[in-house]
């Protein structure tokens, strides 16, 4: 999806044996890139010598049955890119936030509810990867916002029912993925993302837009915007039907936003929403 894409770790089982002598040879031969992918791994400190690789810029620990992240991990100061996908992940060290080098972090596909106090900013953060979690707006603490290096953010598979504010703050993003959440809103502060080519919100409980979206371009080819199976209003979803660029183009006229402002003010209660849960679990399943 986009420019942003992870190097794959392919299934090959990794004996104990395999694993040590990964870290052996990393040491010695000065190693900048560690893979642990689908090792078995319960436990990081069941890694002897892990965290003595201070010299490694990537590592990658996705497909093994980790249930947290020690907080020594910040020992691994050098660290650039961090791959924890698909793993039973519930909580992240609240020392997390000194991996000042990190560039790239997936955690992907496990079963965080909460981000800690604190996290962020990480001053060097491009490419964030929390989607098939259990988050929520409540989930994100302020500092959040303050990872303005941020230029590829996604959120997708998880409980969002709105979207902060703040998300305005992070004004560098180029990819924003929000799809298959319970979205019922998107904030109009979306609209201060004037760098974003990519806006994924597939999959939502949203009925209408926020004028302010008209002020970004989101219609070029190199562009991508994607909002189907959501209970749009029938305007919107006439737009939608025939293109990308006549919904930009309606959402911009005095006729929406005065459209918008009436829908605002009705009292109109949000639709039911169906629990997503059963979807996620089974995609959870993966990693056992």
């Amino acid at each position: 999806m986009g420019n942003w894409t992870w190097r794959m770790c392919y299934p090959q089982k990794k004996t104990s044996k395999s694993i040590k002598k990964i870290v052996v040879e990393s040491r010695k031969k000065n190693l900048l890139h560690v893979d642990l992918c689908d090792g078995n791994i319960y436990d990081l400190w069941h890694v002897p010598g892990l965290f003595n690789l201070s010299h490694i810029t990537q590592l990658a620990l996705s497909h093994n049955k980790l249930t947290d992240l020690p907080p020594c991990i910040v020992d691994l100061r050098n660290l650039e890119v961090l791959n924890v996908f698909n793993n039973y992940i519930e909580e992240l060290p609240s020392q997390f936030s000194s991996l000042k080098k990190l560039r790239h972090l997936n955690l992907g596909m496990n079963r965080m509810s909460a981000l800690p106090q604190g996290f962020g900013p990480l001053p060097a953060l491009e490419i964030l990867d929390l989607s098939y979690n259990n988050l929520s707006e409540a989930s994100l603490p302020a500092s959040f916002f303050y990872i303005i290096t941020l230029r590829a953010l996604y959120l997708s598979e998880n409980n969002f029912k709105v979207l902060p504010p703040d998300i305005g703050k992070l004004n560098r993003l180029q990819i924003l993925c929000l799809r298959d959440n319970d979205l019922i809103s998107l904030p109009k502060e979306v609209g201060d993302l004037a760098q974003l080519k990519e806006l994924h919100i597939q999959g939502n409980w949203l009925s209408i837009l926020p004028p302010e979206l008209g002020n970004l371009d989101l219609t070029g080819p190199k562009h991508v915007f994607k909002a189907e199976n959501n209970p749009w209003v029938i305007p919107i979803a006439r737009q939608l039907e025939l293109g990308t660029s006549d919904v930009f183009e309606y959402i911009r006229s005095e006729t929406f936003k005065y459209m918008y402002d009436r829908h605002m003010q009705s009292s109109l209660e949000p639709p039911e929403m169906n629990s997503n849960e059963s979807k996620k679990t089974s995609c959870k399943t993966l990693a056992t």
